[in-house]
């Protein structure tokens, strides 16, 4: 039960990540959002981890440094990259219903990279989720999917669902505490990041005070919360089955777009739901093989 509340709020406050992620976007840059976002969350990380977990950072660094390292270029560096840059081409309810399929994503990937069991109900499931995604990104045409320019910031998250698809599995194998290995891999996330931002100049003192708000929220809760949930919930039930709460992200930000006076169109209605109904297919039968399983041992 624990789980599915860490569940529901990691991605409640995602969800926030798209809305705030918009207009902050437009004063500041991907690469400076993703590294003052992190730079914040990891000032909470550090003690969190710490008096949680107690972990021993020297032997943690040694041993799991690379796949740590790498976590957290897909999951911290990559992930966030594609998401603020997605959303300076993309609307927040489109870059949330693409995201959507990142459970069908994770499910495929899990079934070529940890051999978990996949049916025929899995694959019909991706295909309608995947459906679903061309509809929105044709605005309802789909016979122009091999005659459109397709709008880059969906596009860039498509790749970004890939990337954390990546990411969930390498967290779900990773023999390292969950909060300790979120709280490593932004600190080489930090790391790598930092000599870039030489290359822009510091956007600070042009921001407005929604701007700052807007980081605010964004450096404390999608940041520090959401993966501190996300990643304890996903030592636990595992990555596809944390992967089925991953369609709140598009209900919560129609919801909120709804509620801030935005407009949703036909074809995200559409397309959206198609890709829940996919995502319901190409996960559920695996929950309900595992539960059969389980039964059957008890």
């Amino acid at each position: 039960m624990r789980e599915k509340i860490f569940l529901v709020l990691a991605n409640l406050f995602w969800a926030g990540n798209y809305l705030f992620g918009k207009y902050v976007i437009a004063e500041i840059s991907p690469l400076w959002l993703t590294f003052i976002r992190w730079s914040v969350a990891f000032l909470f990380l550090l003690p969190i981890s710490y008096f949680l977990e107690r972990p021993r950072y020297g032997e943690i660094m040694k041993q799991f440094w690379l796949p740590l390292s790498i976590a957290g270029i897909l999951g911290i560096i990559g992930y966030n990259l594609l998401l603020y840059g997605a959303l300076e081409y993309t609307s927040p309810m489109n870059a949330a219903i693409v995201n959507a399929l990142n459970p069908a994503i994770i499910v495929i990937m899990s079934y070529f990279l940890l051999k978990e069991r996949m049916t025929f109900i899995n694959v019909i499931g991706f295909v309608i989720s995947l459906v679903g995604v061309l509809f929105i990104l044709t605005n309802g045409h789909l016979q122009w999917i091999f005659q459109t320019s397709y709008n880059r910031g969906d596009l860039m998250m498509l790749i970004a669902g890939v990337v954390w698809a990546l990411y969930s599995i390498i967290g779900k194998k990773l023999a390292v505490p969950p909060i300790t290995a979120t709280t490593c891999s932004v600190f080489f996330s930090i790391i790598l990041l930092f000599p870039f931002l030489f290359f822009q100049p510091i956007p600070l003192a042009e921001l407005s005070g929604k701007g700052w708000i807007g980081i605010s929220y964004i450096c404390l809760f999608p940041s520090v919360f959401s993966f501190l949930f996300w990643n304890m919930a996903v030592k636990k039930v595992g990555p596809s089955y944390a992967g089925i709460y991953l369609n709140l992200i598009a209900v919560f930000t129609a919801l909120f777009t709804f509620l801030l006076g935005g407009k949703i169109s036909a074809s995200q209605l559409i397309g959206g739901a198609f890709v829940l109904i996919g995502v319901y297919l190409a996960t559920n039968a695996r929950k309900a093989e595992a539960a059969q399983a389980k039964d059957a041992a008890i």
